[in-house]
């Protein structure tokens, strides 16, 4: 046999971005691609044509990323395990290629930022670190260093270059902000602490208005430091006259709709300012806070503000001074999540992250808000395909169910139940149903295209649903639990009915998955155990033991042998006939395998690992063909498209990798199911029209199916305490309308 060469699998695209990072959402100069991270990649997302390429090298999760002012370069620092230094990557921003890399800072980077002539690069590193290292870019060397704090002070977390001196940036913190001067001669930096006097502020983000005068600080208490950098009006002058001055703590002048206690003479931003954007040169502000709320202010004057004063001379005030009242909101929006990113495309759009991974585009002339981009923010533990479509996909996780579009990656459907974890997900046969698995021990079925509850199955199982498998015919379901139990269930639309119950399993039932003639089906457990079961009769035909903790067990397509993984690191071939093993293949030197999937022809099978990489296997010959590297988690599911055009892979982070399945589809792509009665003669019509007229009564809801949805759809739908909620309308619709909801439950049926 021919020596086969392992090569990387292609990336198609990202769903999502990892909003947690300050700042993580970064427009590109050029107006049209913006940078972001996700997983271990750097993405680059084109607005006009919703193409995204992507920038490679690091190893973990990116704690900060940035680009350059022309847009030459961009540059991102990662997380490392603790004792490793952290490395950072600059790449060229046209080719993707990488410029340098070195590795400077212990465990973190907080922060990067280049210099405003693109010489220099500066990166803060974390707590475990504290220090700030300046690189000089052309020749590829670290220029010098220094401790960002000194000994008595607090943790910094915020860097910022300034806009017009190049040898110049800031670096702010709990109770301090530092202006440093690079000495490139001596190879040194020099410092001047900013004077806080008796206040106490935790800085959070920074902005520097243009001609480099005021630096606008947001704190976590909920207002906005003014600080003069006392620059010399001449721009060669690189360090400054004296130290930076705070000019005073301004927060909004309280709303008077709304009772406010006596004493209160300002209004302070809940859960602190954490994000900033300055919008024109009069001092008009964008402020983000930690609740989610975004808005336009501008500021008053002095005089004015000296009038207030003069008018509430006797008026007590709770907060610490010199905390006034400045800020005037203009307009307002909520986006219901902590704002970590703001961007300014064009004049009229601004682009705000939030820590949910969610973008929003929001209109500065109405302050209507958008959603555009959505993600899953924990574990995905389920995914799966209809049958025979390709179209779309749903994912499982932490509170919700999601269904994806394959095309346009937006989210068009979400059912959320609160408080509660989604572990299996799939779709009927037909198409007409979302059936779900959760930890509350019940089963739920939802419509695919606006998540209605059809019927919910109480009490499954005593540890919760770990697992279900659903018959060709939509009647018969198979569910494992966490207490090891296998049930079957007949499903009649509106209830369950319990057929069986196997009891084999001593650990919890970890997958299911049926024979093509649904006379059969085999579980996975944690207790080293695979079980082969004939559904019909509910007996056990084999059992398969082995000195591991099984993930996931799968039938071949021509049904004569059985595919396992497990935390042994070995993919296991069993025959099915009497359960014997045939061979044992190594599929991770070092991780345990979580999830596997066999191509619909048999010749392919694809795994997932907890070493974050996603495999693709020649089945006969039981040897890797390509592998997938860019999870910055543990890789917990993998699925290959029906049409064998795509694989997708989740990851504990909440991660949706889309990669392009390298081998071409031996069978035709199957053609798309459709409900519309093309291709019938008029007669059949006629009769299918008729039988739906006679029914009318007994479906008053049309009946719905997964290959209706449409690409543009955003629908949420929201259960509460195990009820189900309506259809809760369009979320954000294509383009960013103004009055676009973000969408709420309006009605909760328990």
């Amino acid at each position: 046999m021919e020596e086969i060469n392992v090569q990387d699998l292609k990336l198609k695209s990202l769903i999502g971005f990892d909003g947690n990072q300050l700042n993580g959402l970064i427009l590109h100069p050029d107006g049209i691609h913006l940078i972001y991270p996700l997983g271990t990649n750097v993405t680059a997302y084109n607005w006009s044509t919703k193409e995204q390429r992507f920038f490679v090298g690091l190893t973990n999760i990116i704690s900060a990323v940035t680009v350059s002012n022309t847009g030459k370069y961009v540059a991102a620092g990662q997380v490392n395990n603790m004792g490793f230094r952290s490395p950072i990557i600059i790449w060229n921003f046209q080719t993707g290629e990488v410029v340098t890399n070195y590795e400077s800072h212990m465990v973190r980077v907080e922060s990067v930022a280049f210099s405003c002539c693109e010489q220099y690069l500066m990166s803060l590193g974390g707590i475990d670190d504290g220090t700030i290292i300046v690189y000089e870019i052309e020749k590829k060397e670290v220029l010098c260093g220094s401790l960002s704090v000194k000994s008595t002070a607090g943790i910094s977390t915020v860097l910022k270059a300034v806009n017009s001196r190049n040898k110049c940036f800031v670096v702010a913190g709990d109770n301090m902000l530092r202006l440093w001067t690079l000495n490139k001669e001596q190879r040194n930096l020099q410092g001047l602490d900013t004077s806080f006097a008796k206040i106490k502020r935790k800085i959070l983000c920074t902005e520097i208005d243009r001609l480099d005068e005021y630096a606008y600080c947001g704190t976590s208490t909920g207002d906005v430091l003014k600080i003069k950098l006392n620059f010399p009006a001449d721009m060669a002058v690189q360090k400054p006259s004296i130290s930076p001055t705070l000019v005073g703590c301004f927060a909004k002048y309280p709303n008077t709709r709304k009772k406010q206690p006596p004493g209160i003479t300002v209004e302070l931003y809940s859960k602190g300012v954490t994000s900033l954007l300055l919008y024109g040169n009069d001092g008009t502000m964008i402020v983000g806070s930690g609740n989610g709320v975004i808005e336009l202010v501008r500021q008053k004057t002095q005089l004015k503000q000296q009038q207030q004063k003069h008018f509430s001379k006797k008026v007590e005030t709770r907060l610490a001074t010199p905390t006034h009242p400045l800020l005037v909101a203009v307009m307002s929006a909520d986006v219901e999540s902590a704002v970590t990113s703001i961007q300014l495309m064009g004049n009229h759009t601004v682009l705000v992250g939030t820590v949910n991974c969610e973008l929003f585009t929001v209109s500065v002339a109405t302050f209507a808000v958008t959603r555009m981009f959505t993600c899953h923010t924990s574990a995905v533990y389920d995914l799966a395909f209809p049958y025979d479509y390709s179209k779309v996909f749903a994912t499982a996780s932490k509170n919700d169910v999601r269904v994806w579009s394959v095309d346009t990656l937006q989210e068009l459907l979400r059912v959320t139940v609160r408080n509660c974890t989604c572990s299996g997900v799939l779709f009927s046969h037909d198409g007409t149903q979302i059936i779900s698995s959760w930890n509350d021990g019940r089963i739920r079925s939802f419509t695919p295209e606006t998540g209605r509850l059809l019927y919910t199955i109480h009490n499954c199982h005593n540890n919760g649903v770990s697992a279900i498998a659903m018959c060709k015919d939509g009647i018969k379901l198979v569910s494992g639990g966490g207490d090891g139990q296998v049930r079957v269930w007949q499903v009649n639309g509106t209830n369950g009915v319990l057929l069986a119950v196997l009891k084999e399993h001593k650990g919890a039932v970890t997958s299911i998955h049926l024979h093509q003639l649904d006379h059969e089906a085999i579980t996975s457990s944690a207790d080293g155990t695979c079980i082969v079961w004939d559904i019909v009769r509910y007996t056990r035909l084999s059992i398969m033991f082995s000195t591991t903790v099984f993930t996931s067990a799968m039938y071949h397509p021509n049904a004569t042998q059985l595919l396992t993984s497990g935390t042994n690191r070995y993919i296991g071939f069993w025959e099915a006939l009497d359960g014997s093993l045939i061979r044992e293949i190594e599929g991770s030197a070092v991780a345990a395998l979580n999830s596997l999937d066999i191509t619909s022809s048999g010749k392919y099978f694809v795994t997932g690992s907890s070493d974050q990489t996603v495999k693709v296997w020649l089945y006969n010959e039981g040897v890797p063909t390509h592998v997938g590297v860019g999870h910055a988690g543990v890789v917990t599911n993998v699925r290959v498209s029906p049409d064998g055009r795509y694989l997708v892979s989740t990851s504990v982070d909440g991660g949706i990798f889309l990669w392009c399945f390298p081998h071409d589809p031996e069978n035709a792509p199957p053609s798309s199911r459709c409900s519309t009665a093309s291709g019938m003669s008029a007669g059949e019509q006629q009769t299918i029209r008729s039988r739906q007229l006679s029914l009318k009564k007994s479906m008053p809801v049309r009946k719905e199916n997964i290959s209706d949805i449409s690409p543009a759809q955003k629908v949420m739908s929201v259960l509460g305490d195990g009820g189900a909620a309506g259809d809760g309308g369009n979320a954000a619709g294509a383009g960013g309308g103004g009055g676009a909801k973000i969408c709420k439950s309006s009605t909760s049926i328990r």
